[in-house]
């Protein structure tokens, strides 16, 4: 992968019983990149070339995905929770010299930020969330159109091994047509061929689809009832956010996604992108048109 990323380099770091790998290249102030479902932090690379100017670019894979452990779920979910998952991004940016930084995070990575935005508000300084809402509110609107759209959300979070066993049978398959769908042009066209070589690789393992299985267990239980947590104690996003999501994304087929998001958040900005679920991919140039002059400024306030 490192054709992908010129001049970067390779670390593994374990974490709250997890072995973590990262990829971090660029130089300047810290940028925590946490890529989504069913990917890795290949995802980044059409973005790489330009955050990597500013910004010193951490990039792990969850755990679960890409070069990262599977670590053995438990009966609470807490394993493969949100909450887990930014406890393990927290050592890795700690044990990097980095107590406060920049956070993106698309997909399941963008509900990892802002997790970690909730329970560490001290180590992050601003945040990107990439075509999400926030857990406890897609679950809220749950209706048809959301449900036909999401069908994974309640595929994979079935009981082990039901959905394991659906997804054995023609893992690439799966993984093919569910990324296709979520695009604007219904296609694989906006994948690079080696990073969709890296995310085939990765669910064709046993125990990374077992993973993502409980990744979204975990948001249909404990992530789901965190959310509620914090929403019913009046709990606030403080960090400055940025939503970006895909016109033709998962959240368009809800509410507006800003009206959502200003909700949970005492300062956030946003606006849709002309593109699918992959707003990173499908449109690099949107994306950075954005994010840049976002980050930068909050940056600059440090």
């Amino acid at each position: 992968m490192s054709d992908l990323f010129p001049e970067s380099r390779e670390a593994r770091f374990e974490a709250n019983g997890a072995s973590i790998f990262v990829r971090i290249g660029g130089e300047g102030p810290p940028l925590l990149l946490l890529h989504g479902f069913p990917q890795s932090h290949a995802m980044w690379h059409a973005v790489y070339p330009q955050l990597s100017k500013r910004f010193t670019c951490v990039m792990p894979d969850l755990r679960g995905y890409g070069r990262s452990s599977c670590p053995e779920n438990d009966e609470g979910n807490l394993a493969y929770s949100k909450r887990m998952m930014a406890a393990d991004a927290m050592a890795v940016m700690e044990a990097l010299g980095h107590s406060r930084f920049l956070v993106v995070g698309h997909d399941r990575g963008a509900r990892v930020a802002y997790r970690m935005a909730f329970d560490r508000p001290d180590a992050v300084i601003a945040m990107a969330v990439l075509d999400i809402v926030p857990t406890a509110e897609m679950w809220r609107g749950m209706g048809a159109a959301m449900a036909m759209k999401t069908y994974h959300w309640m595929m994979l979070a079935q009981p082990k091994p039901l959905p394991e066993m659906l997804l054995s049978g023609d893992p690439s398959g799966f993984l093919d047509f569910t990324i296709a769908s979520w695009t604007k042009a219904g296609s694989l066209d906006a994948f690079d061929p080696r990073a969709l070589a890296d995310y085939r690789a990765c669910w064709g393992e046993d125990e990374h689809r077992r993973a993502a299985c409980d990744d979204y267990r975990a948001g249909a239980t404990i992530d789901r009832d965190l959310d509620g947590a914090d929403w019913a104690a009046g709990l606030r996003i403080a960090s400055p956010t940025l939503a970006l999501w895909g016109d033709a994304g998962i959240p368009s087929a809800a509410t507006s996604p800003l009206e959502v998001w200003q909700s949970w958040c005492d300062n956030v900005v946003g606006h849709g992108v002309d593109s699918g679920h992959f707003v990173a991919e499908e449109n690099p140039q949107a994306t950075l048109s954005a994010l840049l002059p976002f980050l930068d400024r909050h940056m600059a306030r440090q």
